[in-house]
């Protein structure tokens, strides 16, 4: 059975720099933006984003396919876009599958 423990925040993250490297929490806080903004524009010009340890985020170019509608059973076109997936890591996947 799977128990949910809330969500992992910006500011968590940063509250954790702030603790563990003595930064401030502005500086905290703004070193957590830099590091999403960096991923986040490496995703945007198509590049994959790889973090040793935990996992990639890879893109994906699909094509153009029919699909069809549940309700009605009609195909319809489904337009060609890009998806992001995340692959993780060996050592992630050990970690979560123990529960450590």
């Amino acid at each position: 059975m799977m128990r949910s423990v809330g969500t992992l925040t910006r500011a968590d993250l940063a509250e954790t720099i702030n603790r563990k490297l003595g930064f401030s929490r502005a500086e905290s806080l703004a070193l957590v933006e830099e590091i999403l903004a960096k991923m986040c524009n490496a995703m945007a010009t198509g590049e994959n984003v790889k973090i040793s340890g935990f996992g990639t985020f890879i893109l994906r170019d699909k094509r153009e396919r029919v699909g069809r509608n549940p309700k009605t059973g009609i195909e319809v076109p489904i337009t060609p876009r890009r998806v992001m997936t995340f692959r993780a890591s060996q050592k992630l996947k050990d970690r979560i599958t123990k529960g450590a």
